[in-house]
């Protein structure tokens, strides 16, 4: 073993033999990374300008963008950069930078990017020739502000992916939508995607097909397709594609769709590696809690009778309407509880499916009038209105739909209460966010790059919460914690929606049929205006830095403000899971609490230790493992935020092998009555379930 990776693993040896955190050797071991692997890897150059022309010449850039600028600002930038004289807080934030991000010769054996010079291409890029982004964007980069994997990883370079990897599309009953989709799904996997899919719409197996009964296959040949297709489109060899196929649990299927992913399912159904999400309307929990049956429905049915689609149409709202509807079949009666149960034990085996609250997605939403959110993305935090694509025969025009691409980007909470202007660290990041948009054309899949170009969506999130909480000597899931989180997603909202009027009003432009979203209405802004915010915690009140309180006079003013200029984003705000991303930052991920104080990670042949951020031996006490955290507790903590953030949370639970299925059931259920509206992986510990890479940011 390299004597960096044996300095690396003392960290674990002493914590765990001692209960001492030995930081120093975690330090040792970077420097010793640095001396043995990167220094003796990394290409020489006398100047800059020798090496940007090389990097030009040998195309390793693209040349357009660096163009746009003088070499004399291209060296200023640089020199921003490197004046932060950063050094990588862990051996798990360098390695892990140098193996997944840094620019590579093409036989993989040199580096020619340190980290400055990935965040000095990632802000002339964006900037596009605008030298005062390119300054503002340079410092914003170094201190508070992350782009996702792709964006992060691929932005300037000549052979890159995309800058967004997630994906939302809708599939529609008839065979032309689903070869059309399943095209889509190779197309998006093979940008390195990971796709959600919803099959509400599709008729259920035995359904009648050109009025012949008992004809129809149902979703799960459909799904087995789409699984087949994510295993092809493997990104060259590297990883598989991802997908997440999604379902009402109205839905006449759904029995089969549980069993799909049980580890004893027969083979004609078992889908092996594509994840599952089930969509709850609040009338299935109103059912479960009267202890009475749930009716199954047919999408062809209510198509047939209605003329809207089962995603389209509030079950919640219709349920005993379509009950008493002589023309919809009631195909099969199932007790809600006995049916939860069911779900529960598949996700305490597998950890799926993921689930998906449709009421309080859709009632929460600010775009109601225009359309419904019918399903989310593979880590769950996308919450964005989709139209089904009418996809025609040979010699007919088709219908262009709106699908969704997840364009993610995070906040280093830690180091963002600290910027000298909260507002101005906020529109930076959503104008950088809008670049990428701007730059983004996936025209391979026409809904995608039609809804990019009419909606603008973002999805700025967070990261490292639990570990400024533990800086801060709060603890995660306190009155103090609360607080924070309370004010600091007020504050992260508001500015958020001030950036993108500012943005609106530059570009004379608005999102799609603006006029027709609560913003233009102001409705949104109404619960806003019932009370003041008021910090009463003076660890609350120093967590927060300069993070302002927003007060109902400024919401008012902004209410105004978006009445007349409107909102160049339909969406703003997503907490996605930022798995790698995060230890590039030495960061905690996303909003989580931390599943181990000192973190074991297996790349290749070698382990990898990571100590928590700010992890001390006076401060351990701080740093609850998920594993031993009160999920309600949590789940409280994020139901707060999730008042403030327009999209979703991805929210990840954490249950330890004793657990049954009454008391995860229990959690869901309180999940639900606190608006959270989606659940992502249940984890039990000492369970491995592969993470989903394709948005994390």
């Amino acid at each position: 073993m390299k004597n960096y990776l044996m300095l690396n693993n003392e960290v674990l040896n002493t914590y765990k033999t001692l209960g001492i955190i030995d930081r120093e050797k975690d330090r040792e071991a970077t420097s010793d990374f640095f001396f043995e692997e990167i220094n003796r890897k990394t290409m020489f150059f006398h100047t800059l300008e020798e090496k940007i022309n090389y990097i030009k010449r040998e195309n390793y850039y693209e040349t357009e963008f660096l163009d746009k600028y003088s070499f004399k600002f291209v060296k200023k930038i640089f020199k921003l950069a490197y004046d932060y004289k950063f050094r990588f807080p862990t051996f798990m934030s360098a390695s892990k930078f140098y193996s997944s991000y840094a620019l590579k010769t093409r036989d993989g054996n040199n580096f020619l990017e340190r980290y400055e010079d990935r965040m000095a291409i990632v802000a002339l890029y964006l900037a596009q020739g605008k030298r005062k982004d390119a300054e503002d964007w340079i410092h914003y980069l170094m201190r508070s502000y992350q782009p996702a994997t792709p964006t992060f990883i691929n932005v300037g370079k000549k052979a890159r992916g995309e800058f967004v990897s997630c994906f939302k599309i809708a599939m529609a009953d008839n065979m032309n939508s689903i070869a059309h989709n399943i095209g889509n799904a190779l197309q998006l996997s093979k940008l390195g995607g990971g796709v959600g899919i919803s099959l509400t719409d599709l008729r259920c197996a035995k359904d009648p097909i050109k009025g012949i009964e008992n004809r129809a296959s149902g979703v799960i040949p459909v799904a087995k397709l789409l699984e087949n297709s994510f295993s092809y489109a493997n990104q060259l060899g590297q990883r598989a594609g991802s997908g997440v196929i999604w379902l009402n649990v109205f839905h006449g299927d759904i029995e089969d769709f549980i069993s799909a992913k049980k580890p004893n399912a027969d083979e004609k159904i078992r889908l092996a590696t594509l994840s599952t999400g089930i969509i709850f309307p609040d009338i299935f929990f109103e059912l479960a809690r009267q202890d009475k049956d749930i009716v199954l429905f047919s999408p062809y049915d209510i198509k047939n009778e209605y003329g809207k689609t089962m995603s389209e149409i509030s079950i919640t709202d219709m349920y005993y309407e379509l009950l008493d509807n002589p023309n919809i079949r009631k195909l099969k009666r199932i007790n809600a509880r006995k049916l939860y149960t069911d779900i529960k034990k598949s996700q305490i085996e597998s950890g799926y499916p993921f689930e998906m609250f449709d009421d309080n997605v859709n009632k929460a939403h600010p775009l109601k009038k225009i359309g419904r959110v019918k399903i989310t993305n593979l880590c769950t935090e996308i919450m964005q209105l989709m139209e089904t694509s009418e996809i025609n025969d040979y010699d007919e025009v088709d219908i262009i739909g709106l699908d969704v691409s997840c364009n993610l980007g995070s906040l280093d909470i830690h180091n963002a209460v600290k910027e000298e202007d909260f507002d101005k660290l906020v529109n930076a990041s959503m104008r950088m966010l809008t670049q990428v948009s701007l730059l983004t054309n996936i025209n391979n899949v026409p809904a995608v790059a039609r809804a990019n170009q009419e909606m603008h969506s973002v999805g700025l999130g967070v990261m490292n919460l639990h570990g400024h909480f533990v800086s801060q000597g709060i603890m995660y899931g306190s009155e103090e914690a609360n607080e924070f989180i309370d004010a600091f997603f007020t504050a992260l909202n508001y500015y958020s929606i001030k950036a993108s009027v500012e943005i609106a009003k530059e570009r004379k432009n608005k999102f799609y049929r603006f006029e027709d979203s609560e913003y233009a209405s102001s409705e949104y802004f109404e619960h806003y205006y019932r009370k003041e915010l008021v910090i009463t915690s003076e660890k609350a009140k120093q967590a927060l830095g300069t993070v302002p309180i927003i007060t109902i006079a400024m919401w008012k003013k902004l209410a105004q403000e978006v009445k007349e200029h409107g909102m160049f984003h339909a969406y703003r705000l997503a907490i996605a899971p930022t798995g790698s991303i995060s230890y590039i930052r030495s960061s905690s991920a996303s909003m989580s609490p931390i599943t181990e104080r000192v973190e074991v990670r297996d790349y290749a042949d070698s382990r990898t230790i990571y100590p928590m951020p700010y992890l001390n031996n006076n401060n351990k006490h701080l740093y609850v493992e998920a594993y031993d955290m009160d999920m309600f507790k949590m789940i409280d903590s994020y139901a707060i935020a999730q008042k403030h953030v327009d999209q979703a949370i991805s929210m990840t639970l954490y249950i330890k092998d004793n657990w049954t299925t009454e008391q995860l059931a229990k959690v869901y259920i309180y999940a639900w009555l606190k608006g959270i509206k989606s659940v992502y992986y249940v984890r039990q510990r000492m369970q491995t379930i592969e993470e989903c890479e394709s948005c994390s940011v």
